[in-house]
């Protein structure tokens, strides 16, 4: 009954009214082409119709524009082409915007558990003693990234704002308004954004949307337990990458950092200082005033000169002082309203969100080369010492670096960063920035190296303030993790470290290029053998393991439903703390309003509770283990043989849109690491990897494999085996749901007309193949009778979006038609292919 209510409700507040609003939209005279906007639902039909019938997108655009379109000069139909793109972009904001103004009204149908119903059952089973204990102690850390996959302005962010509250109100004048300022406002960008820009897109997130949504998150907690002294003001933490991450991205510089920094501690202010205006006209009483307007003046000065650091003392200080008046003097008149601007100000401090510096583990070892071979310790590389001359060189010896010493700029630039984070301390607090994350960890050095560059960059003779991650997301580095943990805490240096960091190690495991390595169930798998393992050897060396995930949006880098995966890992995991990457258009389409912010924040808090709070312990069998391990095998065994295959990446290449992602505007960070002439696996980033299998709407790293491994077991007459497994065990549960999830936005029809192609055909059809194998093989798994059958709001958002944007991916498949052909308007097809990127992204929402 609840979900046949939910539905009615989609019905209703979505699919209704976006059918309303869309006609509306469709008719505003935006281009110099008449009637264009009344084409693109022909051209939607006559794509469904054409690709059902096999025809190819070329035979679909050339038969539309004879029978439909009155064009007939090809310059004409490329400029008809750019104004669909233009429209459906724009029906994908207006698609964004009518799901999020009805995100309130669906979760009154939810089936999933908020803090208010977790909190009932602890009332039911009267744990609030332990629960308690747990919430003190427990946080969930959710890290804004600057994967180049989210690229609205704040301009267009605000009418997508703004569109939200009239379609709530339902004001159909101002709607029409807002439909026309949106299709005059450019919703790409005229040039790649900067890091800078980057954090500003950010920022301006956290500032209209989450500043506000974890203060009263953290009040809504406090209130719920009941006790005046809960005072965990970490149990939603924000951190921030955009500045600090320059794995693969040479933009990111130090004074960038610093930049950022900056920017998040000024707008913090701005924060502060316009709700403290509100307040004051509340708090209009004659103690009061002067020491709240002694506050509102040092606030003012810091939000508008970025050399002005005011320290959380001088803050939270001034404003204890005022409810110790309140209370005393004037009856707590508006107590609430000041306690939870004072929550605010503990849960921020100065910093906002903790930016964290990350960087690959390849240039700490050029870095490092450049310093021991100036300093005499070897002649040309760091090979030439043993590994204990090495270990030695890293913890004892007394070395001072200045940037000015070295020529390359990937050494100075390191050496300045470092030298500057203890100022970036003492500007933003320590919680401002005291993380450093080494990408593609494999070994013991990828730690030690940042730590001797932190010794001999200023922190020598006092503790370092930095908590040093290491990142294995090869499967090489998850199966050398535990021999690399267990080396460092042997350490006594690096014990000390993790003694002076609260006894506690923050561990990121696989990340997106896990998949990209070992495909989709070998790799996950990999890593929750790694977390438990990990978190053995942390508590045999009384260290807290926390476990850092990179949580992509699709399942292919790691996303898929989040309250799913986490309350799937078992008891052996340890459980001190979720910390978790939300990554490009991830960030407004999960948690872009302040109710998708606080609902999917409780599910995270929720799931990582959930075995203290139902009193449930989820363990796998060995059975279960060796049964996973055959099938993760079977499933890496095929992936691999396709990821050698030696069209894999001539495919990409050539037939996909994997070039087009570095020359769109939608990201600071280049598509590849490094400068090698051939690309290779190895250098490609996840995202333009993951992506363009998803703009082929083709989706293979999200499912690749597991139709052969479920196919194997049922040839061998064991299918009943993994059948159990699916029912018993809700990790691997987790997994094959969210290879559904993958399974149903492919649509290979949109590409059958590679099958023809001399060149890449057979290799086409090992794709096809699998897809249609895999999809066969979970419904038999599930019982289901249709992919994501259980999770219909889900279905039927991806089905509309799919629909919107079917014009837009045939235009582009078109395109590279015609690029093939070599074609003499080849830049304009090009950039056709380019700009159609956009609106699959953001209509996909968790597309790369």
């Amino acid at each position: 009954m609840q979900d046949q209510d939910r539905i009615a409700e989609f019905k209703k507040s979505v699919q209704n009214k976006f059918n309303i609003y869309n006609s509306l939209f469709l008719n505003l005279p935006y281009s110099n082409i008449e009637n264009v906007g009344m084409l693109i639902p022909l051209l939607m039909e006559q794509s469904q119709k054409g690709l059902k019938e096999g025809l190819n997108p070329k035979e679909i655009i050339e038969a539309f524009f004879n029978g439909f379109a009155d064009l007939h000069t090809e310059q004409d139909r490329i400029d008809f082409m750019f104004r669909i793109i233009q429209y459906v972009e724009r029906q994908v904001v207006l698609y964004d915007s009518v799901e999020d103004a009805a995100f309130p009204k669906l979760q009154q149908h939810s089936s999933s558990l908020s803090l208010k119903d977790y909190f009932q059952l602890v009332e039911k089973n009267n744990s609030w003693d332990t629960i308690e204990k747990q919430l003190n102690n427990f946080s969930a850390r959710i890290v804004l990234t600057a994967h180049p996959t989210q690229f609205y302005t704040p301009a267009v962010l605000d009418i997508i704002t703004n569109l939200r509250t009239l379609i709530n109100d339902n004001n159909i004048d101002e709607i029409d308004v807002a439909l026309q300022q949106l299709g005059l406002t450019s919703l790409v960008n005229s040039k790649k954004p900067t890091p800078l820009d980057e954090a500003k897109n950010i920022i301006h997130t956290l500032r209209h949307v989450y500043y506000d949504a974890i203060g009263e998150m953290y009040t809504h907690i406090k209130s719920s337990v009941g006790n005046a002294q809960f005072d965990n003001h970490d149990i939603v933490k924000l951190g921030f990458w955009p500045g600090g991450d320059r794995d693969g991205n040479p933009f990111v510089t130090a004074s960038i950092t610093k930049e950022v920094m900056n920017e998040l501690r000024v707008t913090l202010m701005k924060c502060y200082y316009n709700e403290l205006k509100e307040l004051q006209r509340k708090l209009s009483f004659k103690e009061i005033l002067e020491p709240i307007t002694n506050l509102r003046n040092t606030l003012y000065e810091a939000m508008f000169d970025a050399t002005v650091h005011v320290a959380y003392q001088d803050i939270i200080e001034p404003l204890i002082h005022i409810r110790q008046l309140l209370v005393a003097n004037y009856h707590g008149l508006y107590l609430k309203d000041l306690d939870l601007f004072i929550n605010k100000v503990k849960i921020f401090k100065t910093h906002f969100a903790t930016i964290d510096i990350r960087q690959d583990h390849s240039m700490h070892t050029v870095v490092m080369q450049a310093v021991l071979k100036k300093y005499g310790y070897i002649k040309e590389s760091i090979e030439e010492l043993t590994q204990q001359q090495l270990i030695d060189i890293l913890l004892q010896e007394s070395i001072s670096l200045d940037p000015k010493d070295y020529e390359e700029d990937i050494v100075k630039d390191t050496i300045v960063n470092i030298s500057q984070l203890s100022t970036i301390q003492e500007n933003n607090g320590e919680q401002g920035c005291n993380r450093y994350i080494i990408s593609n960890s494999e070994d013991v050095y990828s730690v030690l190296y940042v730590f001797a560059l932190f010794r001999w960059c200023g922190w020598e003779n006092r503790d370092i303030t930095f908590d040093i991650i290491p990142l294995f997301e090869t499967m090489k580095g998850m199966d050398d993790s535990r021999a690399t943990m267990e080396q460092l805490f042997e350490l006594e240096a690096y014990r000390k470290h993790v003694a002076f960091r609260n006894h506690k190690q923050t561990i990121m495991l696989g990340f997106s290029d896990g998949t990209k390595d070992g495909g989709y169930l070998k790799a996950n798998w990999s890593i929750l053998k790694t977390k438990e393992t990990l978190s053995e050897v942390c508590s045999q060396h009384d260290v807290a393991a926390i476990f850092f995930d990179g949580r992509g949006g699709p399942p292919a880098r790691g996303g898929g439903k989040t309250h799913r995966f986490y309350a799937a890992q078992t008891s052996k995991v340890a459980n001190n703390e979720i910390q978790l990457t939300i990554q490009g258009q991830t960030i407004t389409s999960t948690y872009g309003t302040k109710e998708q912010f606080k609902h999917n924040s409780e599910q995270l808090l929720t799931a990582g509770l959930s075995n203290s709070i139902l009193d449930k312990e989820i363990t796998i069998s060995q059975d279960s283990r060796l049964l996973i391990e055959e099938l993760s095998e079977l499933s890496f065994k095929k992936y691999d043989a396709l990821k050698h295959h030696d069209k894999f990446m001539p495919y990409l290449e050539n037939m996909s849109t994997l070039k087009y992602y570095t020359k769109a505007n939608i990201g600071s960070r280049p598509g590849k690491r490094g400068h090698k002439a051939k690309l290779e696996l190895t250098d490609l980033r996840a995202i333009s990897f993951v992506g363009s299998w998803s703009q082929l709407k083709q989706n293979v790293p999200g499912y690749f494999g597991i139709g052969t491994a479920l196919q194997t077991m049922q040839q061998q007459g064991r299918f009943d085996e993994v059948k159990q497994l699916y029912n018993d065990v809700p990790f691997f549960k987790a997994l094959m749901l969210n290879s559904m999830m993958s399974l149903s936005k492919c649509y290979f029809e949109l590409t059958s007309y590679m099958k023809e192609n001399e060149e890449y055909g057979t290799f086409w059809q090992i794709l096809e193949d699998e897809y249609l194998l895999s999809k066969r093989m979970l419904l038999e798994l599930s019982g289901m009778e249709i992919l994501m059958e259980k999770e219909t709001i889900s279905r039927e958002s991806i089905k509309i979006r799919e629909n919107i944007v079917l014009p837009l991916l045939v235009i582009q498949q078109y395109a590279l038609q015609m690029i093939a052909q070599h074609n003499e308007h080849q830049p304009q097809y090009e950039k056709i292919v380019t700009r159609s990127l956009y609106g699959n992204i953001n209509a996909s929402r968790n597309s790369a």
